[in-house]
């Protein structure tokens, strides 16, 4: 079984051009150059494979790839 942060890199990978060494816990989606379109997008994946809400506007240009793990972990564990 995958990590959420490898899930989380999986999402991105398949919705967003970024170079794998790009992907990284500290690369914020800004860094990353995740349009307005993709976080809707991540924000639909997350809730259809990961099983809990995270709403595109909590998708912050500022928010790192660790943090949005961290979001999904205490979705995940609050249900």
């Amino acid at each position: 079984m995958s990590t959420t942060y490898e899930q989380l890199v999986g999402i991105l990978t398949r919705l967003h051009d970024a170079p794998a060494h790009r992907l990284r816990p500290e690369a914020t989606l800004g860094e990353l150059d995740v349009d307005s379109l993709t976080t809707v997008e991540i924000s639909i994946r997350i809730e259809r494979d990961l099983g809990v809400s995270v709403g595109d506007d909590e998708l912050q240009p500022d928010l790192t790839l660790a943090d949005l793990t961290g979001l999904v972990e205490a979705r995940r564990a609050a249900v």
